[in-house]
């Protein structure tokens, strides 16, 4: 089943002699449950690609729809309610809030939703990734795997639609990204999480089951690995 579609998805900046085009008339497709690496050179459009798709930043023509609703005019009010319900992001850079232990770094979402956490859920999620025993910690507590650990469980608490992960690995050494990469495999496995990536590394997109490249804001290879 489609869970998000792009059509003819462009953004340009700036005006004039100035005027750059990140993403140039993108299409793509994603289906529920795949889990595809976005890759291309630094200034490619893939990271702008990605806040477009995550409604952190919006395009200036094209559509982005996710589970049937398009998501490129929305105000935004209603783009940070849809990041919170329906989008998972991972950065580089873990954005906890310090002064929170782990178990409510990972349940904020809920919370500015005024929700309650389906414990079961909540277990499943830190269990997976390995930090049932550091939830009453604090961020700088933990090791950057950890942290990392925590944002992608926040990411995954809501059960979005789409986890969007922009360089994940990109603050990690070796050992730790192998692990983090293992971590999102397993999201995807067990929990049946649609993964967007963005990375530079081409060992880390080969861990994914599709590659899109890009370059000059267009898609110029879409290829799904065995």
């Amino acid at each position: 089943m489609e869970i998000l579609r792009c059509e003819k998805l462009t953004k340009v900046y700036g005006s004039g002699a100035g005027q750059v085009t990140a993403v140039n008339g993108i299409d793509l497709s994603v289906e529920q449950g795949e889990f595809v690496a976005i890759v291309g050179a630094s200034g490619s459009g893939k990271s702008t690609l990605l806040h477009i798709l995550g409604s952190v930043d919006q395009p200036t023509s094209g559509k982005v729809i996710v589970e049937g609703t398009d998501i490129a005019g929305l105000s935004p009010t209603k783009a940070a309610i849809f990041r919170r319900r329906k989008v998972g992001l991972v950065y580089q850079f873990y954005n906890l809030i310090p002064t929170l232990t782990i178990r409510k770094n990972i349940l904020m979402p809920l919370l500015l939703d005024k929700r309650k956490p389906n414990s079961d859920y909540f277990d499943q999620v830190v269990t997976t990734l390995g930090i049932q025993d550091k939830l009453e910690a604090l961020p700088g507590q933990l090791s950057g795997g950890q942290q990392q650990r925590a944002a992608i469980s926040r990411s995954l608490i809501y059960r979005p639609a789409i986890l969007l992960a922009d360089e994940p690995t990109g603050n990690l050494d070796r050992k730790n990204s192998e692990e983090i990469m293992d971590l999102l495999k397993i999201s995807n496995r067990n929990l049946k999480q649609t993964i967007l990536m963005v990375t530079h590394d081409e060992k880390i997109a080969l861990e994914a089951g599709r590659i899109v490249t890009m370059e000059d804001g267009r898609i110029i290879s879409d290829r799904k690995l065995s």
